[in-house]
């Protein structure tokens, strides 16, 4: 059973209005450009087709032209199921100017749903999202005003409180690997990861829809092991051989061998952090990681907590992982996020999540852009920005310990360090400690019901999350806790009877470490 081979353009003349495509990928890594470009060229050639809904997991672009990007066109779509929007601006735009449906969901629950669909089964029962934006008593993960559709209901199975968010049929799944034979089946070798590609594939297949995969090359028929063939043929329909140019590793490289080997991280050069506000904190953090931990670092300030764990030579502490499906090795950042320099093993996404979402992770250490009186959290929106949820509500909702870093205010914030006190240098431009977030990212009470602990830790100040909301633990040298603490928040915390510093040792700098 051969499959076709086609051109891009050959292979998305076959999608017809109204479908529903899914997409895979995250970042750059593992999204198929051939196929999203020859989209946008057919639609802006011949205006079709039209009215499209996409659904997709994690965030796919680059910020700027790239990815899913290349579909941010009125006309050609009608509705997107997403769960990052930050690095497809183009879509943002559409939503946020109420041009499309538009819903965000978190990247776990897309990731695993596309399993469900798979499975014939009409929905997927979960608890992440409880006393969030996706909440349907909090908005139902509707975007704008012209989405109304609801997504997703409330039910109680037993007495459990749970989500259930409803299966939709996918008609064109685009997916991408690295090689196929003449039948299809498609490995993954050069790919940092393989996300959710055979989740899509056999969801497509059992919606009756397509398949199309794109590669980067064509191997001999039965030549390689069955067992690194991770999308069968059986659930291929078109094969898209892709020019080296629309098929790079990541958006940052066309290819590192460090992301797809496993290798002795101890040794690894990683730049060091300069002192400052990111270096604090990152050192503040790293002080959370126990032995024998497996740990999620978020995009950002997070970035930084495997630098320090490198300079101080503790990188065999602890495992990281990345949503994407990565375990082990230091995680990369950037538009190469997603991958892992020297990697233990790399599964599917959805099982990643599995893991994540049964509690095994240890502590997550994750960005914090705004937080309010009841410790809750947002990231996902602010004004007429919408950068999405992405994997962050899965992964703070279930790891044990969540740590929350981010600068005390943002925006022009410098600070100094003379050797034994901090200095607030310039304050930044902006509050984050508000008396309530635009959009709640992370539920606190619901976080705290399921029997996780919460710190928040800034360049200045450290807080716990309690039953009544937030409590100040610790402050760093230097600073007044009225002047540069309580007055830079529109709330009032609880202080801790037993206010600590924190430890000198997180403001040495390098070279003292």
């Amino acid at each position: 059973m051969r499959v076709r081979i086609v051109t891009a353009a050959e292979a998305v003349r076959e999608i017809r209005d109204g479908s529903n495509v899914a997409t895979g990928g995250f970042v750059g890594a593992g999204h198929p450009e051939a196929l999203t470009v020859a989209l946008r060229e057919r639609f802006l050639a011949e205006e079709k087709p039209r009215g499209l809904t996409f659904i997709y997991a994690a965030g796919q672009g680059d910020a700027k032209n790239r990815g899913l990007n290349h579909v941010g066109l009125p006309g050609l779509v009608r509705r997107v199921i997403g769960g990052h929007w930050n690095l497809a601006p183009a879509l943002a735009r559409l939503a946020v100017n109420d041009e499309i449906e538009a819903y965000n969901f978190p990247q776990g629950v897309i990731s695993k749903l596309f399993r469900e669909i798979a499975s014939g089964n009409p929905g997927m029962l979960s608890r992440i999202g409880l006393g969030t934006f996706v909440d349907p008593r909090l908005g139902g993960g509707k975007v704008n005003r012209v989405t109304h559709e609801d997504l997703v209901e409330v039910m109680r199975i037993g007495e459990r409180e749970m989500l259930w968010y409803r299966a939709v049929p996918v008609d064109v799944a685009l997916i991408r690997g690295t090689s196929s034979d003449e039948f299809g089946n498609i490995s993954f070798e050069r790919e940092v990861m393989t996300g959710e590609a055979l989740a899509i594939a056999q969801a497509a297949k059992n919606s009756g829809g397509m398949v199309i995969a794109q590669v980067e090359q064509l191997v001999p028929n039965y030549g390689r092991d069955p067992k690194s063939v991770r999308v069968p043929g059986i659930f291929v329909d078109r094969i898209v051989v892709a020019p080296r140019a629309q098929h790079p590793q990541t958006y940052d490289c066309e290819y590192e061998d460090a992301f797809v080997r496993q290798g002795d991280c101890t040794e690894m050069p990683l730049p060091l952090l300069e002192p400052g506000p990111r270096r604090y904190i990152a050192a503040r953090c790293l002080s959370e990681l126990r032995p024998r931990d497996i740990v999620n670092l978020g995009i950002g300030i997070p970035e930084g907590v495997a630098q320090l764990a490198a300079e101080k030579k503790g990188m065999e502490d602890f495992v990281l992982t990345v949503e994407a499906g990565v375990i082990g090795g230091i995680p990369a950042g950037g538009l190469s996020f997603g991958a892992s320099r020297n990697p233990q093993a790399i599964i599917d996404q959805p099982y990643m999540f599995d893991f994540y979402d049964g509690g095994g992770l240890n502590v997550a250490v994750l960005s914090m852009a705004e937080c309010d009186q009841a410790g809750n959290v947002n990231v996902s929106k602010f004004g007429d920005r919408l950068p999405g949820i992405g994997g962050f509500m899965n992964i703070a909702h279930s790891a044990r310990r969540v740590v929350f870093a981010g600068t005390f205010t943002a925006g022009r914030l410098r600070v100094g360090w003379d050797g034994e006190r901090l200095r607030i240098v310039e304050e930044g431009a902006s509050r984050k400690f508000v008396r309530s977030v635009q959009q709640i990212s992370f539920a606190s009470r619901v976080a705290m019901r399921h029997g996780s602990e919460a710190i928040y830790v800034t360049e200045r100040a450290v807080f716990r999350l309690r039953e009544d909301g937030l409590e100040l633990i610790e402050v760093a040298p230097g600073i007044d806790v009225g002047r540069d603490v309580l007055g830079k928040m529109d709330f009032r915390p609880a202080i801790s009877p037993q206010l600590k510093k924190m430890d000198l040792e997180i403001f040495r700098p390098p070279c003292a470490s």
